[in-house]
C-alpha cells in the first residue's frame, strides 16, 4: 500500500509542481489548500488521485483531520510574491507564522512521523558571504519594512519546526529555495513580470524597458523541475534537523536576466536603471555543496528554463489570475 504525503499550499506554484511528482513517484497525494492564493487547475492532469482539502492552513482542527494516516507533511502554504511582501504584510505574517504552528500541533497530535517545511532565502536579506551557506546568521535588518513580513515569518516557521516541534517528529527538515521559476508560477515575480514585459515592448516596437535598482543586483535561478528534484532528494536521503539550500550556483545580474529574456521573446532591450526599493537585496546566490552531496545539482540550463517559462506566459499573457494575490 502506498504512503501517504500531505501537501499543504499544493495548490501554489511550487506545491503544485511537487503534488504531480508526488502522484507519479506512487504516494497517495493529498493537499491542503484554501486557493486564497492558490489554483487547483495547476495540478489539473493528477486531481483525479488527489485528495482536497480546502480549509485554511491555519485551521488546526482541519489540519488534523487532512493529516490522518499520513507519513509526511510538506508545508509549502505561504503568501509569496514580492508585491504581496508590501501590500498584504499582516496576511503574509498570519500565514507564515500562524499556519507554521496550526502545522505542527496538528501533525503532533495526528501522529505524522515527518515533516518538511518550505522556508526562504529571503531569511537571509543581505547575506555576509556569497555564495551563502546554510550556517551563516539570519538577519531581519528593519522590522518598520513591510518588506521583511516574509522573511520574519519564515524565521519564526523555522523556529516553530525546529524547536516547538522538536519532541514529536522522526524527522524535521527545513528547505531554502533560491528564486525558483517557470511556467504557471504567478505574475507578482520578476521573471513573469519581465516576460510580459518584454511581450509588450516586442508588440508596441517599443524596447525602452524600465528596471527597479541598476540592474547590477544579483539572484540565481533555479527552474522549477530541479527544485522538486531537490525536495525529493532531500527527504529520501537527508538527515533529521538539518537545513538545505536548493538553488543555482550560478549568480547572474539583473540586467542580465532581463536581456536573456528580451533575447528569447525576440527583442533587444533597452534596460534603464531606476530606484531600489528599500530592502532591496544587493545579490544573493547560494552556496549548494550541502545538497551536492546528496547527489543533487539543477540540471536545466536557465536558458532552456526561460524558453519554457517565456512559452507559457506567451500563451496565457490575456489570462485572468484565479486570484488577487497570484
Amino acid at each position: 500500500m502506498s504512503k501517504r504525503v500531505v501537501v499543504t499550499g499544493g495548490g501554489g506554484f511550487i506545491g503544485a509542481y511537487l503534488v504531480k511528482r508526488l502522484v507519479r513517484d506512487g504516494w497517495q497525494v493529498a493537499v491542503v489548500d484554501s486557493m486564497v492564493r492558490g489554483d487547483a487547475s495547476r495540478f489539473a492532469e493528477v486531481a483525479s488521485d488527489v485528495e482536497l482539502f480546502t480549509c485554511d492552513v491555519r485551521d488546526q482542527d482541519a489540519l488534523e483531520k487532512a493529516f490522518a494516516g499520513a507519513e509526511v507533511v510538506m508545508h509549502l502554504a505561504a503568501i509569496n510574491g514580492t508585491q504581496n511582501f508590501y501590500t498584504q504584510p499582516e496576511l503574509v505574517l498570519e500565514v507564515g507564522m500562524l499556519g507554521a504552528l496550526a502545522v505542527v500541533n496538528a501533525g503532533r497530535n495526528a501522529g505524522v512521523p515527518d515533516l518538511v517545511v518550505a522556508s526562504t532565502a529571503e531569511v537571509y536579506q543581505t547575506p555576509s558571504i556569497i555564495p551563502t551557506p546554510e550556517t551563516i546568521p539570519l538577519m531581519l535588518p528593519d522590522s518598520l519594512n513591510p518588506r521583511y513580513s516574509y522573511g520574519g515569518g519564515k524565521i519564526a516557521s523555522e523556529l516553530i519546526a525546529f524547536n516547538y516541534g522538536q519532541e514529536h517528529y522522526r524527522q524535521v527538515q527545513i528547505f531554502r529555495p533560491h528564486n525558483i521559476y517557470g511556467p504557471n508560477m504567478g505574475w507578482k515575480h520578476v521573471e513573469p513580470q519581465f516576460i510580459l514585459r518584454a511581450l509588450g515592448c516586442q508588440e508596441r516596437g517599443d524596447a525602452v524597458f524600465p528596471i527597479q535598482g541598476d540592474g547590477t543586483e544579483t539572484r540565481s535561478f533555479c527552474y522549477v523541475d530541479d527544485c522538486v528534484d531537490g525536495i525529493m532528494t532531500m527527504y529520501e536521503k537527508g538527515g533529521h534537523r538539518e537545513i538545505y539550500h536548493i538553488g543555482s550556483d550560478v549568480e547572474m545580474s539583473i540586467r542580465e536576466l532581463a536581456d536573456r529574456i528580451g533575447a528569447i521573446v525576440g527583442v533587444e532591450l533597452d534596460v534603464q536603471p531606476g530606484e531600489s526599493p528599500a530592502g532591496q537585496t544587493k545579490r544573493r546566490c547560494p552556496d549548494i555543496t550541502k545538497m551536492g552531496k546528496l547527489g543533487w545539482s539543477p540540471q536545466i540550463a536557465l536558458d532552456d528554463g526561460l524558453a519554457r517559462t517565456v512559452a507559457w506566459y506567451r500563451e496565457h499573457r490575456n489570462d485572468v489570475p484565479a486570484n488577487d494575490l497570484m
